[in-house]
């Protein structure tokens, strides 16, 4: 059950001036295996990326809005977040198109998801377990950290106006997270590389390519969970029509908790 199966994690810029990460984790036994991590430009180069590692079973987790119907204010999406994570300082900003579309008023995240449904994709959140399909979710790192990581807040490596001895401990303790995957349930292999790469002397562009790649991976790793386990130890926050995330929920929401 799902042999050949693809898990792609997109970093998504909102805007196609600024890179986006990619990342591609093969299934490999019960857990996953990075394939490749890298740094991505306009729609085109994100959709050539896509084309050559999306096989017949793939599941492309995005971190970018998928489906913004408000104008202004926040979806209920964000809301319905904020009140399990917002005490983990793990909340949304608000979601709305005057915030994240372009100046035609065009939200990348849409146009992408159209793009993937042309080739055969599913926008759709609500994974089953093991299931051989070709899907594509919105997603949001730092609830899946705390949930998967068991933090108390959010880590501050993206704070990057902080003191340097705070931002580089941030980032530590992600790597040391990270490497912890190993032994996760599913596990995650193939990191070795990525995590060594020492921060402490990246600055401006080179340091936001480098949490680029990194939240690219977890992006593809929060794929692999909730095909793992699905609706056991996943939640949809929001709705398809109204926006969502999909994110590994907190184990006191666990079903049959």
């Amino acid at each position: 059950m799902g042999a050949g199966l693809n898990f792609i994690g997109l970093d998504l810029a909102w805007s196609v001036r600024n890179p986006s990460g990619g990342a591609v984790v093969a299934l490999e036994g019960g857990g996953g295996r990075l394939s490749e991590a890298a740094l991505l430009g306009d729609d085109a180069e994100v959709l050539a990326f896509l084309d050559r590692h999306a096989g017949p079973g793939c599941i492309v987790a995005i971190d970018a809005p998928l489906r913004v119907p408000n104008e202004t204010g926040r979806r209920p999406a964000e809301a319905d977040l904020g009140a399990v994570f917002g005490r983990f300082q793990a909340g949304a900003h608000p979601t709305n198109r005057r915030r994240v579309g372009d100046a035609s008023g065009s939200v990348r995240g849409e146009r992408l998801v159209a793009a993937l449904e042309e080739r055969g994709f599913v926008h759709d959140p609500r994974l089953v377990a093991g299931e051989q399909a070709r899907r594509v979710v919105e997603v949001y790192p730092h609830p899946a950290m705390v949930s998967l990581f068991g933090l108390a807040r959010t880590l501050k490596y993206k704070n990057k106006g902080q003191d340097k001895v705070i931002l580089h401990g941030a980032w530590a303790e992600l790597h040391a997270h990270l490497k912890a995957l190993e032994t996760a349930e599913p596990p995650l292999h193939g990191l070795d590389t990525l995590l060594g790469t020492d921060i402490t002397p990246l600055r401006g562009r080179s340091l936001k390519n480098h949490e680029d790649r990194i939240d690219a991976v977890f992006c593809a790793y929060i794929a692999l969970y909730a095909w793992h386990w699905g609706p056991a130890r996943t939640e949809i926050f929001g709705t398809l029509e109204g926006g969502y995330i999909l994110s590994p929920t907190l184990p006191e929401r666990w079903a049959g908790a």
